[in-house]
């Protein structure tokens, strides 16, 4: 009874803010007959009095969801269900507003799948295959699919061309609903009618009279045999008749194939839900009749057993209005931007894939540099290489790179062990990796591929600890009111492999799994950059235009990195803030020992007057680094959005090829010391960048690197990974 009072509550509140019917778009008879049956319903359930009061709902016929957003904008409709891609264009192309989206048992998001009925077929031998979409710019059967082909590089987009253009190459027939007036002949599997006038005319529109619309009719046209590959939603898996199942597999990103029940793991990405959208003016009121629908018809509707709000079944249909896989409607607070709706994933998604048009970001890569050294360096890049557009954006640290590019504001960074780590969490994918071997190969494929480079084997660097001679009480074991400098938050020489090793006897068997924390009770003080309290306490700034408060997560706080490190550990001329033991990486130690008296550092430094730390205790020369270290380092991967992989790897292989070719210019991609500093941009240490966007960064950084970065970040508070985890969904 309480339920119904509440209802009653609701209705009355909406006769007071609005006197019309709420119409809703459909576009199909059977969706029409499905929403009229809820108009039945909803004034059945209401006593007289509510009925008097209540704006009816009344249901306006549309020959697809196009028609739909246009009628809604028109004012002849009111709301309408859309896939997460034509919530997009209906908010940001067309001024509506997205007032809900479905939730289903598994959260807001569906996965994309590719589905097939051939057993030879793998997701590397797409091309000239017959294709079957939900629609087009739709989540699960183009954005998503189309996003995991170009990050692969098995699709080629090139710059002038439109994206239809591309699709309708790659595939040798397709049936995309939607796509008529972009790309006709995208249209030539599907099976609808065909008329010159609009509304008798359902020949690839996004409406139930093509017969290959959405989900449950791609997997027709791959019924069929129409077409060789459907890509659809995860949901719609669940309609497939049970002996029928051992007839499709799943196609897999690592090239293998799956039952149907494998989806959570075989899947080409993640994107939102279905949303409902409605004009500014009736936003509130549509929220309104939702929340009342749902709360008289939804799963625990009090009123189901007179109408079912998430069951298409007895209209002779799947997915009318609703997905019928829906558990609830999450009703949207005003002002909601679209990104956090939709999610920063998916909208970086689809403004890559063109569906705000194309700009000038479409032309230009943008990279991130985290210093006024980076900067200075990034720019001077750019004049070198004038045929290909490079801009270079300004963050205050790596993780502000990895947020920066998550929300489209910047394309791509290099980034160490520790924050590629970081990144593949947050859903950026690799594009190429440094590497730190003697000879760059070419790939096998001549012209074709020029500047192309692969190589089986992906040198590491290793960490070592490194002290004075001159201090020859300090060693494993005895770090116990020392001074401390580790490079920087989250760097993998000086913050993640440290504190595996027994720093101190005292805290050998009560040793958090937090490496701040362990940091913080072993040291007296140290330089951290980007950490806080005595881990900053002998962090120094900077100076001059590249003045900064101490302790910096930047080049711009001159203990930082590996450069930093070292000169943190000699200390500077007033002898007051110095470290102990300085933990970097080894593949540049004795060449940044060399720079520190060219550099106005200090002078009278050698190699000499350093030893390695090594976990037994024992000390050695620096020359015994192999025996004598923290651990294997893998390489620096260079990262971005998935749907940019190809842009910017060409990009990256142009300026390697411009450089390699002029070798009397000034500007040298992996050398930083006449920038004063080390490692700018990329590792000094790099001799070439080598293609691996074809693997995933897991696979680059290694078993044990990954599980040992897993099980630290399991425990440790991160800023930027409670960034990503908020996210609505991630995509890859």
């Amino acid at each position: 009874m309480r339920a119904m009072h509440a209802i009653l509550i609701i209705f009355i509140c909406l006769h007071y803010s609005w006197g019309k019917k709420m119409r809703w778009c459909t576009v199909s008879e059977q969706e029409q007959k499905k929403c009229a049956e809820l108009a039945k319903a909803l004034v059945a359930v209401l006593p007289p009095a509510a009925v008097a009061a209540f704006a009816r709902l009344s249901c306006v016929l549309a020959y697809s969801t196009t028609d739909c957003i246009n009628k809604i904008r028109a004012n002849r409709a009111d709301i309408v269900t859309l896939d997460a891609g034509e919530v997009y264009t209906a908010v940001k192309q067309f001024g509506l507003t997205a007032i809900a989206k479905e939730i289903y048992s598994d959260g807001g998001c569906i996965l994309s799948v590719a589905v097939v009925r051939n057993r030879t077929l793998d997701v590397r031998s797409l091309q000239g295959q017959r294709s079957c979409h939900t629609g087009a710019r739709w989540t699960a059967g183009w954005s998503l699919p189309l996003g995991f082909l170009l990050s692969r590089n098995y699709l080629t987009w090139a710059e002038e061309q439109p994206l239809s253009q591309a699709v309708s190459a790659f595939f040798n027939a397709s049936c995309v609903p939607g796509a008529a007036a972009i790309a006709p002949v995208l249209c030539t599997l599907c099976q609808g009618q065909k008329s010159y006038i609009a509304q008798r005319n359902f020949h690839c529109e996004t409406a139930h009279g093509e017969p290959f619309y959405n989900s449950q009719g791609a997997l027709r046209c791959l019924k069929t045999g129409a077409g060789d590959v459907a890509f659809v939603d995860h949901t719609a898996l669940e309609g497939i008749e049970e002996s029928e199942r051992e007839d499709y597999q799943l196609l897999c990103t690592d090239g293998t194939r799956a039952p149907l029940s494998h989806y959570g793991s075989c899947n080409l990405g993640r994107g939102p839900g279905q949303g409902m959208v409605t004009r500014l003016s009736v936003r509130k009121i549509a929220r309104k009749f939702l929340a009342a629908a749902q709360m008289a018809f939804g799963r625990r509707g009090r009123e189901r057993q007179r109408f079912q709000l998430f069951n298409s079944a007895p209209f002779g249909a799947a997915d009318l209005l609703f997905k019928d896989v829906t558990e609830k409607l999450s009703i949207l607070e005003d002002n909601k931007d679209i990104s956090q709706v939709l999610g920063l994933d998916y909208v970086a998604l689809l403004k890559g894939l063109g569906h705000e048009g194309s700009s000038l970001e479409d032309s230009v890569v943008r990279w991130c540099c985290i210093s006024h050294a980076e900067q200075k360096k990034c720019e001077q890049w750019a004049l070198s290489i004038k045929s290909d557009p490079l801009v270079c954006v300004r963050a205050i640290s790596m993780s502000d790179c990895v947020e920066k590019i998550k929300r489209d504001e910047v394309d791509a960074v290099s980034l160490d062990a520790t924050h590629a780590f970081i990144a593949g969490k947050c859903g950026l994918v690799p594009v190429v990796t440094e590497y730190y071997g003697k000879t760059c190969v070419p790939a096998e494929g001549g012209a074709e591929k020029a500047g192309h480079l692969e190589t089986d084997v992906l040198p590491s660097v290793v960490g070592v600890a490194v002290v004075k001679r001159s201090t020859r009480g300090v060693f494993f074991g005895n770090f116990g009111g020392r001074r401390s400098c580790h490079g920087h938050m989250y760097s993998p020489a000086g913050w993640l492999l440290p504190f595996r090793h027994t720093l101190s006897l005292e805290h050998n068997n009560t040793s958090p799994c937090e490496p701040n924390q362990v940091y913080n009770e072993v040291f007296w003080k140290g330089c951290l950059p980007g950490s806080q309290g005595n881990l900053c306490k002998v962090c120094m700034g900077g100076t001059g235009e590249a003045a900064t408060k101490r302790c910096a997560d930047n080049h711009n706080e001159r203990y930082y990195g590996n450069m930093g490190a070292l000169r943190c550990l000699v200390g500077d001329a007033s002898g007051k803030s110095y470290g102990d033991v300085a933990f970097v990486e080894q593949h540049n130690l004795e060449s940044n020992i060399l720079s520190l008296s060219p550099s106005g550092w200090a002078d009278g430094w050698l190699s000499w007057d350093f030893e390695l730390l090594c976990g037994d205790g024992r000390r050695e020369p620096l020359s015994e680094w192999e025996n004598c270290n923290l651990g294997a380092i893998p390489p620096n991967i260079i990262m971005t959005r998935p749907v940019l992989t190809s842009r910017v790897y060409d990009f990256l292989m142009k300026s390697q090829e411009t450089l390699a070719s002029n070798p009397d210019t000034e500007f040298r991609l992996f050398q930083s010391q006449q920038y004063g500093e080390s490692d700018l941009l990329f590792k000094d240490a790099t001799q070439c960048l080598i293609h691996t966007s074809h693997l995933d960064y897991r696979t680059i950084l290694g078993d044990e690197f990954y599980r040992l970065a897993e099980t630290v970040f399991n425990c440790t508070h991160s800023d930027i990974l409670e960034f990503c985890n908020q996210d609505v969904c991630s995509i890859f």
